[in-house]
């Protein structure tokens, strides 16, 4: 399946997306943090401002929907373009039918977990879902340290995706940087979400690629 590389724009300057968005134009696609203020305790985007950043972004948009009822909201981010569309299993009624929703919109259907969430519920439905998010930190804000305690799940769905023989990617968010993505990748990640080790740095672009360079040195092992 590949490296995957997706910025976080959490940790972007708001006041100038459409120049930060194309600090990382050599990424895979950018992850956007929809915040509701209400599962979690922040409040960033709604559809209108995503669907501006989409219309302006050089790379296709990976839309992580920390929100109450995704059931209804998580289908207008894909009709308004995101090419993948993430939302909680906590927060859904319907995770089945939701995914089906997002496929039947022409997006990737992805569902997250928080760090204390068990993912066995979701091995029996691996078909229905395109990825799946592991969160290494508490959703809600960016900057946070990775938490290792959740790598034995990490390795779990990943066992559990290559006995499936599915092609469903399996996605880590939450601390990533240089110094941790070597064990999220050697736990079976290979979609990386990283904020402030791309935006905290001077060259966006050569972090992203040096993240890239160390994941796939030790996917390759």
């Amino acid at each position: 399946m590949g490296i995957h590389i997706n910025p976080s724009i959490l940790s972007a300057d708001f006041a100038d997306l459409t120049g930060e968005l194309q600090r990382i134009r050599n990424a895979d696609m950018a992850h956007v943090d929809v915040m509701d203020n209400h599962f979690v305790p922040n409040l960033t985007f709604g559809p209108p401002v995503v669907e501006r950043i989409h219309a302006v972004s050089p790379i296709p948009l990976d839309a992580h929907l920390m929100i109450e009822d995704p059931d209804t909201w998580a289908p207008v981010y894909a009709e308004i373009g995101c090419q993948s569309v993430t939302f909680h299993l906590e927060a859904a009624a319907a995770p089945v039918r939701l995914a089906r929703e997002l496929r039947a919109a022409g997006a990737r259907a992805s569902v997250a977990v928080r760090p204390a969430t068990p993912i066995e519920p979701l091995i029996d439905l691996l078909p229905e879902f395109d990825q799946v998010l592991i969160m290494t930190v508490e959703p809600g804000f960016g900057g946070q340290k990775f938490l290792d305690v959740c790598l034995p799940k990490i390795r779990r769905m990943r066992e559990a995706i290559s006995a499936s023989g599915l092609d469903v990617m399996l996605q880590v968010d939450g601390g990533v940087s240089a110094s941790t993505i070597e064990r999220a990748v050697d736990a079976g990640a290979n979609v990386l979400v990283a904020g402030s080790a791309v935006y905290g740095a001077d060259d966006a672009d050569a972090a992203i690629a040096s993240l890239r360079a160390t994941a796939e040195r030790v996917a390759e092992h």
